[in-house]
């Protein structure tokens, strides 16, 4: 059975420029759906969180002014979040996960990541192991912020010099914290040596595959960059009959 390691942030605030705290969490929908997605494969799945902190969710991931305008997305992703409470509740602690447990690591994003995850030295150092061991390392949307961490023998971002993706400026802008945020996303990823790439337009899916590096541009790509994984890891359980 292919093993998913669900690094989930354990903030429920996001430190703008200013000082000043921006409630948030993990977003709904990138949770929810590759979770669904997952274990709809039959993927076993442990969530885990920086020292088993219950997870949030950020509230903005529910409404209809994020999700096209329409109730029924964030009602949707509620319910599936709810019927998986559970598991929610009683995270392990992502510092203590050993990467040979696992197939592959996946990270929702939402702000919350941008807190914790992204300065965690000890999450880079798994993301390190799981890619010494060939091993998938997936994130969505600001969830490759966690991936910022992760450095080579020379202190290099790992990941210098691979296609990337991840939440645009141009996004960010649109949801209103461009200009309030203490970092982008783009920048940072592009800083570290990251070669990134983005959709044509803003909120179309996109997803990168760099070797074993995936990366989703945004919330629409949650679901494509779960089947992306979902299809890597039948293939390679197909071979191994």
């Amino acid at each position: 059975m292919t093993r998913v390691l669900f690094a989930v942030s354990g903030k429920d605030y996001w430190t703008l420029a200013d000082g000043t705290r921006h409630s948030c969490g993990f977003w709904p929908e990138e949770l929810a759906v590759p979770h669904q997605v997952f274990r709809a494969a039959g993927f076993d799945i442990t969530i885990a969180t920086p020292g088993a902190a219950v997870p949030t969710a950020d509230e903005a991931g529910f409404t209809a002014a994020m999700n096209g305008g329409s109730e029924e997305p964030g009602k949707r992703f509620r319910a599936y979040l709810d019927s998986i409470a559970a598991e929610l509740n009683s995270p392990v602690d992502l510092d203590e996960v050993d990467a040979g447990d696992f197939d592959f690591v996946f990270v929702p994003g939402g702000h919350g990541p941008m807190e914790d995850l992204a300065v965690s030295e000890k999450f880079g150092a798994l993301v390190r192991n799981f890619t010494d061991a060939g091993k998938a390392v997936a994130a969505v949307c600001h969830g490759p912020a966690a991936l910022l961490p992760a450095k080579d023998d020379n202190g290099n971002w790992l990941f210098a010099g691979r296609r990337v993706t991840g939440f645009s400026n141009v996004e960010e802008g649109q949801v209103g914290f461009a200009d309030k945020a203490p970092w982008l996303l783009e920048d940072r990823l592009i800083a570290s040596g990251g070669k990134f790439e983005k959709s044509g337009g803003p909120w179309e899916p996109h997803v990168v595959v760099d070797g074993n590096l995936y990366t989703g541009q945004n919330p629409a790509a949650s679901e494509p960059l779960a089947d992306q994984l979902v299809k890597a890891h039948s293939a390679v359980l197909e071979t191994a009959k």
